[in-house]
């Protein structure tokens, strides 16, 4: 049987949506996730590489610049989180992030994926309309190793 295509981008106006690692402009990411901002904690360079490939990744595209990001960890069956799901202020507020989601969570590489997570501080409407719900009397606590 064959695979389905993991690369189908999507159209919507101008706009371009992909799965293809190989489109994805790594200086824009890099910036994003590794220099210190309100929407990173830092990435250490040396790791961006496998962060990379080791995650599924989206990008989104304005006429052949990337404007757009997310990833997805996970074990293709049972869990995968959400990460790094950004859009830049300048396209914000058009549906891209809705689409974004959308792309994502139709995927064919986790199209049956049992259980999503995120953690944000903010879109929280975003990610409800999508079926994510807030925790707070979950009795699991999110744990972490302290940073080395």
């Amino acid at each position: 049987m064959k695979s389905p295509n993991p690369y189908l981008d999507l159209m919507i106006g101008e706009y371009r949506f992909t799965a293809n690692k190989k489109t994805l402009d790594l200086q824009y990411i890099y910036n994003l996730l590794c220099l210190p901002s309100r929407y990173s904690t830092g990435v250490p360079p040396e790791r961006f590489a496998v962060l990379i490939e080791n995650s599924e990744c989206f990008g989104v595209f304005y006429q052949g610049k990337q404007i757009g990001f997310a990833r997805a960890i996970t074990d293709y069956s049972e869990f995968a989180s959400l990460w790094d799901f950004f859009i830049d202020e300048d396209h914000r507020h058009k549906g891209l992030g809705k689409t974004l989601m959308k792309y994502i969570l139709d995927h064919p590489r986790l199209k049956g994926v049992f259980r999503w997570f995120l953690m944000t501080e903010d879109a929280h409407g975003l990610y409800h309309k999508f079926g994510f719900k807030s925790e707070a009397y979950n009795p699991y606590v999110m744990m972490k190793v302290a940073d080395n």
